[in-house]
């Protein structure tokens, strides 16, 4: 009994033993392997632990989408890009583009104006399902994740929504999982927040169609220069096709593969039911795509009109990148014609072959309209590309005799009148003007003697204005130059003697600005290119421009200012001779500076200023140089009466043939007030010389040629053709006749005399018979062909008062 009660004591210890060994393996947090399990199995996980784990990692990953949704939420702006919107720059039409201001091609559209096939196109390419999903395809996620575990091509398996929150809110394109998820989270938050048409709608106005197109509208254009509510099925479905790859699928680039993707793109349409099998067997790949143009849209003169325009808004508080992302609508005052014939003038200067310009010349046109100071035309470069400097707004050169009418505005004012008689003889000694006591000096060393203010400023009397800047005051003539409209800060214009001779260094366009204050008889306006400026969406204007200032110059003076100009073109022998082809008042005026270093003719009608310039500007040795001769005047001093007054003539030919310029006006009346003979004799004044003065050391004989005999009784139209086929110049007047039916030749001034090239020739013809016939009219004498003096340069001075005084008109 008690070996038997050992025995269950001892049995009772196993068991105590067992039962501790057991508990203790249950007490194991981790059991593998798995100690009661013999053979391999024991390295096996039980079911109860993978179904833990399963269980536990679903809960985790469910835990952390619903946390991830929840704290996800749509952003209150999209990412700032998209919304930019380029700035679109016209001429003064308001239809013809000049360019844009763009940090990306983009203008936004309202889906509901756009045909439902344009969306559906992009819907049947990129997301089937896109109008039931949930703005995730977790069929197609698991595809693209199999593919990828098997070691394929990258495929992705964003839906439209996926795309539209990635380019839309996050501005970039992801690509690693975690960014993927958070993109598949905004995805679902959009879909329970964003309409349909929301998304689609956002989508095409945010990704990039190529050929610099970002968004429907912007793609429309570059493709097919159509808007995008007017596309048709086959183009919505080719801009679709490109969408994957735009630069491979561009049509100019790989036509065979576009057709290709189009044919898919359709093909899916008709498939999921968004068109119907007529619409598709009726489909055909476009044939009107666009050929793709330059992306550089500055290149010719469009860079340097932008520059304007941004310089101009800026200037007026346009700022903060708002021209390149607020996608304004500008219109500019520029006239396209006009400006094609400014580009046309400057650039008829020979560069190449015999006689070519120097290719450091900078031609310059610039045309202002009194009334309001709107810029009509500019030129101021061939190409902003090649060179971004505008000789016409920022290009600077001595003014030359286009200052003496500023000192002829502060006489009148002073109550000077143009009868006013002064010495204009040649080395004259002006008290004051020098320090030396030498004589200032007319171009050619002319001598003209006792002569008024108008026939002085018809042929830039040196002498004269000299005179007259002194008994006026230096100061008086910058007084007007500055109201006029020449900047103060203007370099070198200084209240010195001198600078009645042009020793100021002015923009071309200022010299316009002035003369344009002139035309309008004494009120000045700010020059100014921008004509208007909305906004997207409203349309509300943005911009005031400029326009017309207060009067600076009495009516009185203005009237007799002009005058003495338009005696630049009218009189006899007269510099600006060339611009009387024009057969309407013009008043004008030519200048040269020191050494030929710059030439102008500044000259206006009624209804427009122009002003046309030249200068040298030798960039390798930093300094201006004297104007090479070229063309037919390079047996010749380039001066204003050569190229700049021809210049002048020929383009405002063009510009005064438009209908807004069509009617001849007329400058104010004035005349001139009559003074009584001296009892003694004067000197009587001598006409300046035909011929332009030549160096000893060069004689060169001018080209000369006879003027027909044979015109008579022919056409205007032959008369024109003969006369100017000969290198001369044509003005046609007309008088009655009793004999000669109207339009025919009756007579030609200077017939059978030698004249040189480039001269006018007087043409007059038959108007038929006189209304009103008086008894045996006199005939009229032929009337000789009129002479242009040259103009030259001599030194100006420098600023000091300490020229030669030989600027020449």
């Amino acid at each position: 009994m008690a070996s038997s009660a050992r025995q269950t004591k001892g049995t009772a210890r196993a068991g105590s033993t067992a039962r501790t060994g057991t508990s203790a393996r249950k007490r194991r947090f981790f059991n593998y392997p798995r100690s009661h399990v013999k053979s391999f199995r024991r390295w096996l996980p039980s079911w109860r632990v993978l179904l833990g784990t399963f269980l536990t990692g679903t809960a985790l990953v469910a835990g952390i989408v619903i946390a991830a949704y929840a704290t996800t939420s749509v952003p209150k702006d999209p990412a700032y890009a998209v919304q930019n919107q380029k700035t679109t720059v016209y001429y003064a039409d308001g239809v013809t583009e000049i360019g844009t201001f763009q940090e990306e091609n983009r203008v936004i559209v309202d889906y509901a104006t756009l045909p439902d096939y344009v969306g559906n196109s992009v819907v049947a390419s990129e997301d089937s399902s896109f109008w039931t999903n949930s703005g995730i395809d977790l069929k197609g996620i698991a595809r693209a994740m199999v593919n990828n575990l098997k070691g394929g091509s990258t495929q992705g398996a964003s839906t439209i929504t996926q795309q539209y929150a990635e380019r839309y809110y996050a501005g970039a394109t992801v690509s690693d999982y975690v960014g993927k998820f958070r993109e598949a989270m905004l995805a679902l938050r959009l879909t329970q927040e964003q309409p349909k048409e929301e998304i689609l709608g956002n989508y095409l106005n945010t990704i990039y169609f190529g050929r610099g197109a970002h968004g429907i509208e912007a793609a429309a254009q570059a493709y097919f220069g159509v808007s995008a509510k007017d596309l048709t099925i086959s183009q919505a479905a080719m801009i679709t096709a490109i969408i994957p790859n735009p630069t491979v699928y561009d049509p100019a680039n790989n036509p065979d593969i576009t057709q290709e993707k189009w044919q898919r793109v359709i093909n899916r349409m008709a498939k999921d039911g968004h068109i119907t099998a007529a619409e598709k067997a009726e489909a055909a790949f476009p044939a009107d795509i666009k050929e793709k143009a330059a992306t550089n849209s500055k290149g010719g003169q469009a860079g340097y009109l932008l520059d304007l325009v941004r310089r101009e808004l800026e200037a007026n508080g346009y700022g903060d990148g708002d021209l390149d992302t607020k996608g304004f609508t500008i219109v500019t005052t520029i006239d396209k014609t006009m400006q094609d014939l400014a580009v046309a003038t400057a650039e008829s200067i020979p560069r190449e072959g015999d006689h070519a310009a120097s290719g450091w010349l900078k031609p310059s046109i610039v045309s202002i309209d009194p009334a309001d100071g709107a810029v009509r035309a500019v030129y101021g470069g061939s190409d902003f590309l090649s060179d971004q400097y505008n000789s016409a707004t920022r290009g600077v050169a001595q003014a030359g005799s286009t200052f003496k009418p500023f000192t002829l505005v502060a006489a009148l004012e002073q109550g000077i009148d143009l009868s006013a008689t002064y010495d204009g003889n040649n080395d004259v000694e002006v008290p004051g003007f020098y320090d030396k006591g030498q004589g200032v000096k007319n171009f050619g060393d002319q001598p003209f003697g006792q002569i008024d203010l108008a026939t002085a400023t018809a042929n830039s009397v040196n002498t004269v204005y000299a005179a007259l800047n002194m008994e006026v005051g230096p100061q008086a003539t910058v007084d007007a130059a500055v109201k006029a409209g020449i900047p103060a800060d203007t370099m070198d214009l200084k209240a010195v003697p001198s600078n009645v001779l042009g020793t100021a260094s002015v923009h071309p366009i200022d010299i316009a600005h002035a003369y344009a204050t002139f035309a309008a008889q004494g009120f000045e306006s700010t020059p100014h290119v921008v004509q208007s400026v909305k906004r997207l969406g409203t349309g509300a204007e943005t911009y005031d421009p400029p326009g017309r200032n207060d009067r600076v110059f009495d009516a009185d003076v203005m009237a007799a200012t002009t005058y003495a100009m338009t005696q630049v073109v009218e009189a006899k022998g007269a510099s600006g001779a060339p611009a009387k082809a024009l057969n309407r008042p013009v008043a004008g005026k030519t200048g040269t500076s020191n050494d030929n270093k710059s030439a102008w003719f500044a000259g206006y009608v009624p209804q427009l200023a122009t002003v046309v310039g030249l200068y040298q500007d030798n960039k390798e040795t930093g300094v201006q140089e004297q104007i090479t001769p070229f063309g037919k005047y390079y047996k010749r001093s380039i001066t204003g009466g050569t190229w700049p007054v021809d210049a002048w003539t020929s383009y405002m030919e063009g510009v005064l043939a438009l209908p807004q310029y069509a009617e001849v006006q007329d400058f104010p009346e004035y005349t001139m007030k009559k003074v009584k003979p001296s009892p003694t004799p004067t000197e009587e004044p001598t006409e300046p010389a035909i011929e332009e003065p030549v160096e000893p050391e060069e004689p060169v004989a001018p080209t000369t040629v006879t003027v027909p005999t044979d015109l008579t009784g022919r056409s205007k139209a032959d008369a024109k053709a003969v006369l100017e086929g000969m290198g001369l110049k044509v003005s046609f007047t007309e008088e009655y006749s009793a004999d000669v039916a109207p339009g025919v030749v009756l007579r030609v001034g200077g017939s059978g005399q030698q004249v040189e090239t480039g001269k006018t020739v007087t043409v007059v013809l038959s108007k038929g018979p006189d209304p009103k016939p008086k008894p045996d009219p006199e005939p009229e004498p032929s009337t000789p062909p009129p002479t242009t003096p040259p103009e030259g340069g001599g030194n100006p001075g420098s600023g000091n008062g300490n020229g030669n005084g030989n600027n020449g008109g």
